[in-house]
């Protein structure tokens, strides 16, 4: 079975795992992990009856996970004692916001950068209020600033100069260069406020966003793992009077009906998830490419499928950019590379 198969396997049904011998389960820690699914999996498998130097592994991964949970909580709090001042709301995104809601698709989840979204209006007043509270840019280079703030839907990385943590401030969830329009106004007014002030997406959003991220947006890196926080919060929220209409008219309002049903279409083919049949409807562009792509992991975590992987790169670029606007930014990212690469910049078109 392919390494990737077998990871959703194991995630869909943990007794499966039973009787698989060491090189299989060499093949299920090391997809786990390429994926950023070890955590998710180490929580599904609890009580499972495994080998003891798996049992290991995987309560190391339980351990990193409630390390990066409190992390992740302690710097969202610190942004907010940051921003509060300001009076603006302050929207979690990810895996923060998935935590720090108490949510199933927080469970085991990995999280890596803080990222937040505010209004547009209010990113100069935002920035100036991190940068006082101690975070900087991660690196000042004029172009890639003047990209960002031109072009894409979040400010230039900032990172914290004493806890070396980085916060990602979005005033939208796509680069403004790309084709669907996501109304961020709906997003941030239609949030729902926790306990201690900060935010998150309502339901059918923060569904909205991570098919977004994946499908029109992304080269479908981390792909198992969006599907997975999709699967859990349909889970989660389906059930709901009214849920799927909603969702339906929000990715409508977002123009992402297509990228979303999609990845119902694909979290239902992989993971089991239970979906509107409106969803169903298949696509011109057939399915089993993405899914093609999405399982394209051999027994050691590597990536294979090559061809398969650059051609949805360059898909990545495509959906980002008109190809005019495409051909100029990378031509001008050669040149400056090819003139000091000691001092390129970390920049990289596609990464979020």
């Amino acid at each position: 079975m392919n390494a990737a198969r077998r990871l959703i396997r194991a995630l869909r049904d943990p007794a499966s795992v039973a009787g698989l011998d060491s090189g299989q389960w060499t093949a299920l820690i090391a997809a786990a992990r390429a994926e950023s699914l070890i955590g998710s999996l180490a929580h599904r498998l609890e009580g499972q009856s495994i080998p003891e130097r798996i049992g290991r592994i995987l309560e190391d991964a339980r351990g990193d996970h409630a390390y990066a949970r409190t992390q992740a909580l302690w710097e969202a709090e610190m942004a907010r004692r940051a921003l509060a001042p300001l009076g603006v709301p302050v929207i979690l995104l990810k895996g923060t916001a998935y935590v720090a809601a108490g949510l199933a698709a927080g469970e085991g989840r990995s999280i890596g950068d803080l990222d937040i979204i505010v209004p547009r209006e209010s990113l100069d007043a935002v920035q100036d209020a991190l940068l006082a509270a101690g975070w900087e840019w991660v690196k000042e280079d004029a172009y890639d600033d003047l990209y960002y703030r031109r072009w894409m839907h979040e400010l230039p990385p900032l990172i914290h100069k004493e806890r070396d943590r980085m916060i990602d401030v979005h005033h939208t969830i796509l680069p403004l260069t790309a084709r669907p329009r996501p109304d961020a106004a709906a997003m941030i007014a239609d949030s729902i406020a926790l306990e201690n002030g900060l935010r998150t997406l309502c339901p059918e959003d923060m569904i909205i966003h991570a098919a977004a991220h994946l499908f029109a947006d992304g080269d479908l890196a981390g792909g198992l793992r969006n599907l997975w926080d999709i699967d859990r919060l349909l889970r989660e929220f389906a059930g709901e009077d009214g849920f799927w209409g909603r969702l339906q008219a929000r990715a409508e309002r977002h123009q992402l009906r297509r990228p979303v049903a999609r990845a119902l279409r694909l979290a239902r083919r992989l993971y089991g998830t239970p979906i509107d049949e409106r969803w169903a409807a298949p696509s011109r562009l057939p399915d089993r490419l993405f899914e093609a792509r999405l399982l394209a992991r051999n027994g050691w975590g590597q990536g294979t499928r090559k061809g398969l992987r650059f051609a949805f790169y360059v898909r990545s670029h495509w959906l980002r950019m008109p190809p005019s606007m495409l051909a100029r930014h990378l031509w001008i990212k050669a040149r400056r590379n090819s003139v000091s690469p000691a001092s390129a910049p970390a920049f990289q078109l596609g990464a979020d």
